[in-house]
C-alpha cells in the first residue's frame, strides 16, 4: 500500500511517514523543501517537487502507483496570511485543487487533509465541538476552510473519501530523538520558549495579556506530535475499509496559557531567568481554542497518549538539546 505523503519532510509530515512505515505501509514524500528538511526524510520514497506542477504530479502517481494521499504540503502562519493572503490561497488551496485533479486523473480516491482549529475562528463556545459555526479570521483558516468544502463536493460529484483533521496546536518531539520541530522561521510557542531558554533568543514574547483568562494569556490545546501522526494513520484506516467522510477535531479537550507553558519549560529546563516581553495582541488571535475531540474518538477509536503538558515539553526540550550539541 502506498501513501503519498505531500510535506513529508515537514514536521507533522515527517512524524507520519515514520508512523505509516512502521505499521507496514509505503510511504511516497512529496516535497519542494521549502520548508522541510532533508534529514527528516528518512522513511520511504522522495520525490522532490512542487505541488502546482502537473505533470510531476501526474508522473508521481501513475509511476508508483499510489493507492492513497495523505496531505500536509502548505503554509501555516497565521500572522503572515494577514499581511500576504495570496500566497496562502494559492498554496494552500489551488495547490490541492491541483493535487485532486491528479489523483481523480488516477483514480485514487482517498485522502487524509491536514485542516486547521483555525477554520472556527472565535468560538462561541469552548471546548468546540465539529458541529460549531465555520467562520475564519485569516486567509489561513479560509484557505483550510476553502479546501474542506471543496473535499465535500468532491466526494459528492467524484466519489472520493475523504478526512478532514483539524488539529489544535501541534508540539512535542519523538522520544527516540531522532524528529522535532524545526521552522525557519519558527512562530510556535513551545520551541520558541526552549529557544529563549538556551539563551538562542533575548527574549520570549506574549502576544496579548489582557485576554477573558486566569492570567490574561491566550488559552491553547497542545498535542503531540505523536498523537497527531497515529490519528492520520487511523484515519487513512478508517477510509480504505470504507468508513464515511468527516472533518474531526484533533485535541487534548484541556487548554493552557501561554504563561503556564513558560512556566512548563522552566522547571523541565532549569532555567529559571528565562526572559520575558508583553506585547500587543495579534491580529487573528483568539482568546481560547481548544477542541472537543470526542468524535474522532468515536469515529476513529483515537485518544491522546503522549499530550501531558510536561511530557510535551520534555521531549521537546530533550530534542532541542541534543540537536543543538549535534
Amino acid at each position: 500500500m502506498r501513501v503519498l505523503v505531500t510535506g513529508g519532510a515537514g514536521y507533522i509530515g515527517s512524524h507520519t511517514a515514520k508512523a505509516l512505515a512502521l505499521a507496514g505501509y509505503d510511504p511516497v514524500v512529496l516535497d519542494d523543501f521549502s520548508s522541510g528538511h532533508r534529514w527528516a526524510v528518512k522513511w520511504g520514497t522522495l520525490v522532490e517537487g512542487d505541488l502546482a506542477d502537473r505533470k510531476l504530479l501526474h508522473k508521481a502517481f501513475h509511476e508508483t502507483r499510489l493507492d492513497a494521499v495523505i496531505h500536509f504540503a502548505g503554509v501555516i502562519q497565521v500572522g503572515e496570511s494577514m499581511r500576504d493572503p495570496q500566497k496562502y490561497f494559492w498554496n494552500n488551496t489551488v495547490n490541492t485543487l491541483t493535487l485532486l485533479e491528479a489523483m481523480r486523473a488516477a483514480e485514487v480516491k482517498h485522502i487524509v487533509f491536514s485542516s486547521s482549529a483555525a477554520v472556527y475562528g472565535d468560538p462561541e463556545v469552548v471546548p468546540i465541538p465539529e458541529d460549531h459555526p465555520a467562520r475564519p479570521v485569516s486567509p489561513y483558516g479560509e484557505s483550510k476552510h476553502f479546501v474542506e468544502r471543496a473535499l465535500r463536493w468532491y466526494g459528492l460529484a467524484y466519489g472520493i473519501r475523504w478526512m478532514a483533521l483539524r488539529y489544535f496546536n501541534a508540539c512535542g518531539a519523538s522520544p527516540d530523538g531522532d524528529l522535532g520541530e524545526n521552522h525557519d522561521p519558527e512562530s510556535h510557542l513551545i520551541p520558541l520558549v526552549i529557544a529563549a531558554a538556551m539563551g538562542r533568543r533575548p527574549s520570549v514574547e506574549i502576544y496579548g495579556t489582557d485576554y477573558p483568562t486566569v492570567d490574561g494569556t491566550a488559552i491553547r490545546d497542545y498535542i503531540h506530535v505523536l498523537d497527531l501522526a497515529e490519528a492520520h494513520l487511523r484515519a487513512l484506516r478508517n477510509l480504505l475499509d470504507g468508513g464515511e467522510s468527516y472533518a474531526l477535531n484533533l485535541g487534548t479537550g484541556e487548554g493552557h496559557t501561554v504563561r503556564q507553558v513558560i512556566d512548563a519549560v522552566r522547571q523541565i529546563s532549569g532555567v529559571s531567568s528565562l526572559p520575558v516581553r508583553n506585547a500587543p495582541r495579534r491580529q487573528g488571535d483568539s482568546p481560547s481554542l481548544v477542541a472537543d475531540s470526542s468524535l474522532a474518538k468515536r469515529v476513529l477509536q483515537w485518544a491522546p497518549q503522549h499530550s501531558s503538558l510536561e511530557e510535551i515539553v520534555r521531549s521537546a526540550w530533550r530534542w532541542h538539546k541534543t540537536a543543538a550539541s549535534d
